[in-house]
This record gives C-alpha cells, structure tokens and sequence, in this order.
C-alpha cells in the first residue's frame, strides 16, 4: 500500500484529516498538495482532503473519520 494524502495548503479540513490518521495509526503516506496544479486541481479541487491509495487506486473521499480509515486501511 502506498498512500497519498491529497490537500491544500491553508485547509481546515486538511488539518483535521491528518489529526484522524493520526488517531488512525495510519502507515506514512506522501502529502499532495493540488494547489497550482491544473489537472490535479480539477480532479479533486472540491473533493479533498482524498486519502489514496496509489497502488490499488482507491479513494477514500472527504468526509472520513479515523474508524472509516481503519476500514479502508483493513479493505487493502
């Protein structure tokens, strides 16, 4: 598994969403940020924070909590 954390920068949300995969125990994973990326921008400009999963491509979409992270941790 190879996670991506896709957020901007200045973002409530964003900051939430990394207090949750810390309540989460989640692995590390790479933070994205979209912002002065076009294509980046129109996949998930409304949509983040996205926790992805690079190597099987899943996404788990804004809004999530740490028992939905665990979840689509364990779904791996």
């Amino acid at each position: 598994m190879s996670l991506l954390l896709y957020q901007r920068d200045d973002c409530c949300l964003c900051d939430e969403a990394l207090d949750i995969l810390a309540t989460a125990r989640a692995p590390s994973f790479e933070s994205v940020f979209i912002d002065g990326d076009d294509a980046l921008e129109a996949r998930y400009g409304i949509r983040i924070p996205v926790l992805r999963d690079a190597t099987s491509g899943r996404e788990l979409g804004w809004p999530f909590d740490a028992a939905r992270v665990r979840a689509f941790l364990d779904a791996e």
